[in-house]
């Protein structure tokens, strides 16, 4: 039996048939000890290529199978979807191998279907040149686009009525791929220099990040949770798209801030690193167990500005009206600007979903709007690509909220961005195929002082 591509078989079916998050459970699958370096890189390639590319796969899968999908077993087509992703997608691993390695597979998980699931991958092989996704026999453009790229066709659907079709075609295709590693410098208590000196001479390459001086690019790197950097609360793993946000929050020494949806506390963190360590934060969240990650991560960074506790911001908290400088609204949301990295998204999310989570968003950032002084600041963000969870809520309050007003964010933002459109107005949309970062959304409102 081979144990990699079993390892990688059962992270699948957890993710796919018992809803695990594909992050956790791939990481659970890496912590066998029996897995070297490269054994681990190919789980990893395994389980999030498989998940990325699943609708596609089923729609090859479907054309040589005379049985319907929905009447396989788990088992079999969580099989045919790892074997068919190795004959299409990986080049360096022979069909006959994926052909060899499935059936062994089936022998042990889906012994009945041993045949059938031989039959299928063998006819791929077979016929893998003329499979092409450049003329699928689609009458609607978002159909094409849901085969093409993999991905549910009313998000295609969505995202074509908002950005037009060439702009998703691009979206999509960029979402496919696999993201940088970010890591942002703690300067509480590093420089730039010693870090990049420190993870050179660890044989890790480090690039600049592409807007912010306290931002890193680590190449062909997965994990740094071990490394003395990380242990000594010199980096934090986070996306140059996160950070923008403290930056168009714009805290200072001194200042009162409330971030209402905290967890697990990468922006609170920066938001406190920005004030020097100096000033109040409260960092909220609903859930209890993340208060304790909130605060492992101030404690690891040598930050003891944040006052961590557990609230749910759909619940307006009386004793906090006209409290804080600045408010900080990273609101719930469908996730969809982080596909590249926790791809089961597109397929764990419904369509019906968006409404509520539209609704929660609008409620909170209402409630939290309450906390801001005269004159203070709101920021809100997501990192959604679908704008009725972007530009439609910030537009919905602002309407409902007369004694808010947009910003221009110019002031905040690094010259690579300053002049994107929409930033006069307030706001920052950032796209995986024109920035390079996740996919976001932030925008910077003022209470007016009466």
């Amino acid at each position: 039996m081979d144990k990699v591509r079993e390892i990688a078989l059962k992270a699948l079916y957890e993710i796919n048939i018992n809803q695990a998050y594909s992050n956790l459970a791939l990481k659970k699958a890496l912590s066998n000890k029996e897995l070297d370096l490269r054994d681990r890189a190919f789980v990893t390639e395994l389980v999030y290529g498989t998940i990325t590319w699943r609708l596609t796969l089923d729609w090859v899968i479907s054309q040589f199978s005379k049985v319907k999908l929905r009447k396989l077993s788990n088992w079999v087509l969580e099989i045919l979807r790892m074997g068919t992703y190795q004959i299409m997608f990986l080049d360096k691993v022979p069909p006959s191998a994926a052909c060899n390695t499935s059936v062994n597979l089936a022998k042990k998980y889906a012994k009945q279907s041993t045949g059938y699931i031989n039959a299928i991958l063998r006819n791929i092989t077979r016929n893998k040149d003329r499979i092409t996704f450049e003329h699928i026999n689609e009458s609607s453009v978002s159909r094409k686009l849901s085969i093409k790229y993999s991905f549910p066709e009313y998000l295609t659907e969505e995202w074509i009525l908002d950005f037009g079709a060439e702009f998703t075609e691009s979206l999509l295709s960029s979402l496919l791929e696999r993201p940088d590693f970010f890591i942002r410098i703690n300067t509480l208590k590093t420089s730039r220099d010693a870090i990049i000196q420190e993870l050179n001479s660890n044989q890790i390459e480090v690039l600049p990040g592409r807007f912010l001086p306290e931002a890193l690019r680590l190449k062909n790197v997965s994990d740094i949770s071990e490394s003395d950097p990380f242990m000594n609360g010199e980096v934090f793993v986070q996306d140059e798209s996160s950070m923008l946000v403290t930056k168009i929050l714009d805290p200072q020494p001194n200042e009162r801030i409330l971030d209402v949806c905290a967890a697990p506390g990468g922006k609170t963190t920066h938001i406190a690193q920005s004030m020097n360590n100096k000033g109040h934060i409260d960092a909220w969240d609903i859930h209890e167990h993340k208060i304790d990650l909130i605060n492992e991560n101030a404690k690891r960074l040598g930050i003891d500005i944040i006052s961590a506790s557990q609230r749910d911001a759909l619940e307006l908290y009386d004793k906090k009206h006209d409290v804080y400088d600045k408010v900080l609204v990273d609101a719930p949301c469908s996730g969809t600007g982080i596909i590249r990295r926790k791809p089961d998204i597109k397929w764990k999310r419904k369509k019906e979903d968006f409404s509520s989570l539209v609704e929660i968003q609008k409620k909170i950032l209402y409630n939290s709007s309450r906390y801001v002084k005269l004159g203070g600041v709101l920021v809100y963000s997501t990192c959604s690509l679908n704008k009725r969870e972007n530009e439609q809520v910030m537009s919905d309050f602002l309407s409902e909220n007369q004694e808010f007003e947009t910003q221009s964010l110019k002031p905040y933002l690094p010259e690579g961005l300053s002049n994107k459109t929409h930033v006069d107005e307030g706001m920052l949309k950032l796209y995986p195929h024109i920035d390079g970062t996740d996919g976001f959304f932030i925008s910077r409102m003022r209470r007016k002082a009466h």
